[in-house]
């Protein structure tokens, strides 16, 4: 996806990959995670999804990745919060207590500038991306976090009837682009209420994805 394919999304209010509540599976299966508060949660392309706040809430350092600023602008204006605003290398750096924010291409962002990592919470980046960037995306997610537990959550549904995003992503490519460093579980997996774009059935599954032991 190019940046005014999601830049036309925002400015035309066509947010219907935007949830307006934390997400069911999140609040549902993150403590299978075992952190502890002040500990950090990564959020690639994060828009200005409710689950931030709700990580927050619960004592949680986030630090996210997106590409849209205005996505980023609206986030703490909703968080009710003023961030600090500047510019690092390619990408704007927003800061406020417990949250950093990255605003750029996700693939300038360098692991020194978000670690320490304890946990990734993908639920709209290897969806969002199409099947030609996501073996690249999941290569830098996993250098960029030194391979954090992680929980994914997919979709699946007939590609064939809709375009995404987002994607179609079935288990087979999640064990594709992970299996060589995670050990996996299906945590779950839903019905997506009304559909992909409210017309086809899907499925929502979330994976708990943890580091191979040497």
């Amino acid at each position: 996806m190019e940046h005014h394919f999601w830049q036309d999304k925002w400015d035309n209010n066509k947010l219907g990959f935007h949830e307006g509540q934390p997400n069911e599976l999140l609040t549902n299966y993150f403590h299978t995670l075992h952190l502890s508060p002040n500990q950090s949660v990564f959020l690639p392309l994060c828009g200005k999804t409710r689950d931030i706040a709700w990580l927050l809430g619960h004592g949680y350092r986030v630090v996210g990745a997106e590409l849209i600023e205005s996505a980023i602008i609206q986030l703490f204006e909703e968080l009710e919060i003023t961030p600090t605003r500047t510019i690092q290398d390619d990408l704007i750096h927003y800061n406020a207590p417990n949250i950093d924010i990255f605003v750029g291409d996700i693939f300038h962002l360098k692991a020194e500038q978000i670690a320490p990592i304890d946990a990734v919470y993908d639920r709209a980046a290897l969806v969002a991306l199409p099947e030609s960037m996501r073996r690249q995306y999941s290569k830098h997610l996993m250098a960029l976090t030194q391979c954090a537990p992680q929980l994914l959550i997919t979709y699946e549904y007939n590609q064939d009837l809709v375009q995404g995003p987002p994607f179609s992503i079935h288990p087979e490519e999640v064990h594709l682009h992970y299996d060589a460093f995670y050990t996996f579980e299906l945590l779950d997996r839903i019905d997506v209420d009304g559909g992909v774009h409210g017309k086809h059935n899907a499925q929502e599954s979330i994976w708990r994805l943890e580091k191979k032991t040497e």
